[in-house]
C-alpha cells in the first residue's frame, strides 16, 4: 500500500470538506465581528451610556454575479441583488460581495444578518427611472407621509450592515428642484436646456411638471397635503410621485447595524436616514452631496438610541451631521428621544450647519457627545434650532475640541425662531408646545473666519437656560457675541476679534450671566454691550 498516497488522499479529502463548511455554514457556526471599534472610542464620556454593538457574521458569503448581475450600466441588477441578499438571510447570515464593476439597479431591501460589502472600486448606481420605486407610507422630516421608496431601505431588520470602499450613487439630480440663486449664469442655462421646468417666477428649477405640482400641495416644508392631494378634484399621488423624492438610506426600527468604509453620494433628498434604531455605528464613511442639492442633509439620525458616529467626513447640500427626533405632536406622541451618542474625530466640508440638533427635535434630544471635529466652510458651525409648536427637550448636549474656519454665519448659534418666526410676535404661555434647551456644555471650540461670532436666540416665555461655554477663541469675525432671551449662561476664556469695531458681547433679555469672570444679574429690553481686551 502507498502510504504517501493514503496521506495525500486523506489531506485532499480534509481540505474538500473544510471548503465545503466554509461555503455553507450552518446556523451554528460561530460568527465574527466586522467592525472593532477603539476603547477610546468611549473615554471621557460625561454620561454613562452602553457599549454600542456591533454586528457579526458568519462567513458564509456570495456574489451577486452569481445571481445573474452584471456590471455593464445597462443591465439592472435590482432583482439578482435582492435574491443574493434573501439567501444569505435565509441561510443564517453572511456576506453580500458587490465585485468592482458599474452596477445599475432599482430599491435594495436590506434584511437581518447581512453585510453588503462593496469591493474595491464598485459603484452601485440607482436608476433615474422613478417607476422603480413605489410610493409608500413613511416618515419624512418627523412626519408621517408618501414618499417613494428609498434605494437602499430596512425596516425591523437586526444585525445588518454596509460596508468595504466602493461607492453608493442615489442618482439624485433627475430627482432634485434647484434653485437658480445656487448656480453660476451659465450653470442654470445649462440646466434649463436639459429639459424640466420652472415655477411661475423662474427661479426654481424642477425636473419634471409632476415635481413641480407636488410643491405648489405641500403645508409644512416639504410634506405634501394628505388632504388635498387624496381629494377627489386631485389627480392623486402619483401625479406628482417625482416630488416624492426619498432619503438614499433608509434604516427604520433595526438593530445592531454598521455602516462603514463606504462612500454615499448625490441622494434624491437626505442621504443617511437611521429612524428609531438601537446600536448604530457609523465609522470611516464618506458622504458628498452636490452643495446645491436641496435638502441634501448628510446624516439624519432621529429617535436612535447608542449611536457612534466617527472617523468619517461629509459634504452636504444642506445640514451635515444632525440630530432630531420628530416634529410637533407627532414627534411628542412618538416620544423616543435621540440619545447616548457620540460624535467623535469627524470632517464636515460643507453645510447649513456642521453638527445640528432641530429643528425636528419634539420627542427630545439627550446624553450626546461630540469632540475632536473639524467644520471646514460650514454656514454655521454647532447649531441648535427649533421653534414653538415642537415641544421636546434639548438637554445634557457636551461639545469638546471643534475647529472651524471659514463659517459665513456663527460658529456657535441656538435659534428658537426657526423657520421665519420672529421674537416680536405674541408671546404664548408655556406649554407641551414649548420647546426646551438646558444644560449644554461646549468647551475647546476655535474659528477663524466667520459672521456674527455666537447668537443666543431663546425664546421669551423659555429662555435658552445653563449654556457653558469656555476656551472660544473667534478670530476675523464680521461682529461680536448676541445673547437674548437666555438665563443662567457661563462662558469663560471667551476671545472674539473682528474685523471691524464691534462690542465683544451684547445682551438683552438675558439674566444670571457670566461672562471671563464678569458676572450680570439681569438685562432687559434696553441691552447692554461688554467689550473685553481680546489681544
Amino acid at each position: 500500500m502507498n502510504t504517501h498516497l493514503t496521506k495525500a488522499f486523506v489531506m485532499a479529502m480534509g481540505l474538500a470538506l473544510f471548503a465545503s463548511c466554509q461555503s455553507t455554514p450552518t446556523a451554528n457556526q460561530e460568527s465574527a465581528t466586522v467592525s472593532i471599534i477603539s476603547e477610546d472610542t468611549y473615554a471621557n464620556l460625561p454620561f454613562e451610556m452602553d457599549k454600542v454593538r456591533q454586528p457579526a457574521f458568519p462567513a458564509y458569503e456570495v456574489s451577486i454575479v452569481d445571481f445573474g448581475a452584471k456590471p455593464d450600466g445597462i443591465t439592472l441588477n435590482t432583482e439578482a441583488i435582492n435574491k443574493a441578499i434573501r439567501q444569505v438571510h435565509e441561510k443564517g447570515g453572511g456576506k453580500v460581495i458587490v465585485p468592482a464593476g458599474l452596477w445599475l439597479t432599482g430599491p435594495i431591501e436590506l434584511l437581518s444578518n447581512v453585510n453588503l460589502h462593496l469591493e474595491y472600486n464598485a459603484l452601485v448606481l440607482f436608476s433615474a427611472d422613478h417607476s422603480l420605486y413605489p410610493i409608500i407610507s413613511t416618515s419624512f422630516e418627523g412626519l408621517s407621509t408618501m414618499r417613494c421608496q428609498s434605494p437602499i431601505f430596512a425596516r425591523n431588520a437586526e444585525n445588518i450592515a454596509i460596508t468595504g470602499h466602493g461607492t453608493i450613487d442615489g442618482n439624485g439630480d433627475t430627482w432634485r428642484p434647484v434653485k437658480k440663486s445656487k448656480l453660476t449664469e451659465g450653470q442654470w442655462k445649462k440646466l434649463l436646456a436639459s429639459g424640466g421646468v420652472t415655477n411661475e417666477k423662474g427661479d426654481v428649477w424642477y425636473p419634471s411638471q409632476g415635481a413641480l405640482d407636488g410643491a405648489t400641495v405641500t403645508k409644512d416644508f416639504n410634506v405634501p397635503d394628505s388632504e388635498i392631494v387624496n381629494a377627489d378634484n386631485h389627480p392623486g399621488w402619483e401625479s406628482i410621485r417625482d416630488f416624492l423624492r426619498p432619503v438614499l438610506l433608509s434604516f427604520s426600527e433595526c438593530r445592531t447595524v454598521l455602516l462603514e468604509g463606504v462612500t454615499f453620494k448625490n441622494s434624491p433628498s437626505w442621504c443617511l436616514h437611521p429612524m428609531m434604531c438601537e446600536h448604530l455605528t457609523v465609522n470611516n464613511i464618506s458622504v458628498s452631496n452636490p452643495w446645491y442639492s436641496q435638502n441634501g442633509d448628510a446624516l439624519d439620525i432621529e429617535s436612535c438610541t447608542n449611536v457612534l458616529v466617527l472617523n468619517s467626513t461629509f459634504d452636504a447640500g444642506d445640514d451635515a451631521i444632525c440630530i432630531k427626533s420628530g416634529k410637533n405632536e407627532e414627534g411628542r406622541k412618538r416620544g423616543i428621544p435621540t440619545q447616548n451618542v457620540i460624535v467623535r474625530n469627524n470632517t464636515v466640508l460643507h453645510g447649513h450647519g456642521g453638527f445640528v440638533v432641530g429643528s425636528e427635535m419634539s420627542g427630545g434630544v439627550k446624553n450626546i457627545f461630540v469632540d475632536n471635529c473639524t467644520f471646514l466652510g460650514t454656514d454655521v458651525g454647532l447649531r441648535f434650532k427649533s421653534t414653538r409648536g415642537r415641544g421636546g427637550i434639548v438637554e445634557n448636549i457636551h461639545i469638546n475640541k471643534v475647529n472651524m474656519i471659514n463659517i459665513p454665519g456663527e460658529p456657535i448659534l441656538f435659534d428658537l425662531f426657526y423657520g421665519g418666526a420672529s421674537a416680536k410676535d405674541d408671546v404664548p404661555p408655556v406649554s407641551e408646545e414649548t420647546p426646551v434647551f438646558r444644560n449644554i456644555y461646549i468647551d475647546d471650540v476655535t474659528c477663524k473666519g466667520s459672521g456674527r461670532a455666537i447668537f443666543f436666540n431663546g425664546l421669551p416665555e423659555m429662555p435658552i437656560e445653563n449654556i457653558n461655554l469656555n476656551g472660544i477663541t473667534i478670530s476675523d469675525a464680521t461682529e461680536g457675541a448676541v445673547l437674548s432671551h437666555a438665563k443662567g449662561v457661563n462662558i469663560d476664556r471667551l476671545t472674539i476679534t473682528t474685523k471691524t469695531p464691534s462690542p465683544t458681547v451684547s445682551l438683552r433679555n438675558v439674566s444670571t450671566i457670566k461672562i471671563n469672570g464678569q458676572a450680570i444679574d439681569e438685562v432687559g429690553e434696553e441691552g447692554k454691550t461688554l467689550n473685553f481686551d481680546n489681544h
